[in-house]
């Protein structure tokens, strides 16, 4: 059984204590990584320090860019073995986290050819001054991912800040830390120097604490829980440091009468069974016109109800969820469905052969959810969607919005006026129009309103969040 040690200054750190690693596939111990604490953050973050007073603080945007895209190239060479690691450690099916690792790739290479088109700006001012603006990197900043997309959510986060210059500290989930480790070890291969990149393995309430406090670090990306996140931007403000924050939805998708609804269908019912439904922007509510609501819900059953779920390398529809206690979350919330009497209209099935002691749940199709149910309002993060019976578009519109959270949307209709009027409309960071995810969507900013969150990833608008902006005014007479 191999043990993971953290990943410091270029060389990998022992832990003085262990975490078990479990497959959650069959509930066995694969692998111990280290459990960091305070000792362990504050090496990371000196080590940043040093790298960005020595060798990564003079490397050159260009250069910065073309380490990246090695680093892409680096992971593609090794997409096997990372899919493997990311399948053992998540529980997904391997041929999604094969995909996971291409766009783990992608958002390196992206940012790769991003990093030295990060333009200032001048400014007309007085007579006699000239005025321009740069963009400088924070210095240290601190990154903490959850564990349903371990390599997506590190590479959106820590490619972003790498083009900008900052040296990082990485501290993944302790459930998914392995492939975060791959990677760090790939860094220096690509050309990292030592320092500039950093893993810390660890409990989020001791090295995850032990990061949002740490002084030296400049800016702080955290996606996880509301809840946590709360505690993470309480941190950061004691040492006034600026945040991202992506805490997780409970997105809508809203079927008009005249959307293709075969296509709804397909995509509705992808959107929330992948990942075991495990995903922060998982269109976990369908909102669905009255006179179509019954033909798309016994649609969406029939589609449900072919749902396999399986282990990790059997490669169905759906693998188990990360670990008991997500399991046991998951099957509270469908005990209280039960018990409150709402309509369960499909459940998938499980394969056969099942390894023992996986944490295994069927996705599950629930109907005329009152908007105002626990199902219908808080994130499960498990295969569930809500079925909700709306009159009209301005119901479609409070229903839509009577959530805490405002991370994603889907409005599906022929009406492109409807479809723009509530785009508009809709308190969220992003609303698709028939469609949902945009095939992951590297290139569009994606972050939540409300409780799901503030700032923004993806896309070129998160380089600028991991930059500050100096304004320099020279006067030099006329």
């Amino acid at each position: 059984m191999k043990t993971y040690g953290h990943f410091i200054d270029g060389r990998t750190v022992p832990g003085k204590e262990t975490i078990a690693v479990v497959n959650p596939s069959d509930g066995t111990v694969v692998a111990q990584i280290a459990r960091g604490g305070a000792a362990e953050i504050d090496a990371a973050v000196r080590a940043g320090e040093a790298a960005l007073d020595g060798e990564w603080g003079r490397v050159e945007a260009l250069q910065r860019g073309r380490m990246l895209m090695r680093l892409a190239a680096l992971i593609q060479r090794d997409a096997e073995r990372l899919a493997r690691i990311e399948s053992e450690d998540v529980g997904k099916p391997v041929s999604q986290a094969r995909t996971d690792v291409t766009m783990c790739a992608r958002y390196f290479e992206y940012y790769g050819g991003a990093a030295d088109k990060v333009h200032g700006e001048t400014i007309p001012s007085q007579n006699g001054v000239s005025v321009m603006t740069f963009y400088e990197p924070h210095g240290v900043t601190g990154h903490i991912i959850p564990w349903n997309y371990p390599l997506q959510i590190m590479g959106r986060s820590v490619g972003g800040a790498l083009a900008m210059g900052n040296a990082v500290v990485l501290k993944p989930a302790e459930d998914t830390s392995m492939s975060s480790l791959a990677i760090a070890e790939l860094t220096l291969e690509a050309g990292f120097p030592a320092g500039s990149f950093n893993v810390v393995t660890g409990l989020g309430e001791e090295a995850g604490a032990a990061l949002t406090s740490h002084p030296g670090i400049g800016h702080i990306s955290f996606t996880g829980s509301p809840e946590v996140g709360t505690l993470v931007q309480a941190a950061a403000a004691r040492n006034t440091i600026p945040v991202t924050l992506e805490l997780g939805g409970k997105s809508p998708q809203i079927v008009f009468a005249d959307a293709d609804l075969a296509d709804a269908g397909t995509v509705i019912t992808r959107s929330i069974v992948q990942n075991a439904g495990q995903t922060c922007s998982a269109g976990s509510r369908v909102l669905i016109e009255e006179s179509i609501y019954d033909r798309f819900t016994a649609d969406l059953a029939q589609r449900f109800a072919a749902q396999r779920v399986g282990s990790a390398a059997q490669d169905l529809d759906l693998g188990p969820v990360v670990n008991a206690q997500q399991k046991e979350r998951i099957e509270g919330f469908l005990a209280m469905a039960r018990r409150d009497g709402l309509q369960i209209l499909a459940e998938g099935s499980f394969g056969t052969n099942l390894p023992p002691g996986g944490f295994y749940v069927k996705p599950t199709l629930i109907g005329n959810v009152p908007p105002d149910h626990a199902l219908a309002q808080e994130e499960i993060f498990g295969p569930v969607l809500v079925a909700i019976k709306v009159r009209d578009e301005a119901e479609a519109l409070r229903v839509a919005n009577g959530t805490p959270y405002g991370l994603a949307a889907g409005v599906w209709t022929a009406d492109l006026g409807r479809a723009l009027r509530l785009s508009r409309k809709i308190r969220s960071g992003q609303v698709f129009v028939n469609n949902f995810g945009a095939g992951g969507g590297i290139e569009l900013p994606f972050g939540g309103v409300k409780r799901s969150g503030h700032g923004r990833e993806k896309g070129f608008e998160a380089l600028y969040g991991f930059a500050a902006l100096k304004t320099i005014a020279i006067k030099h007479g006329v």
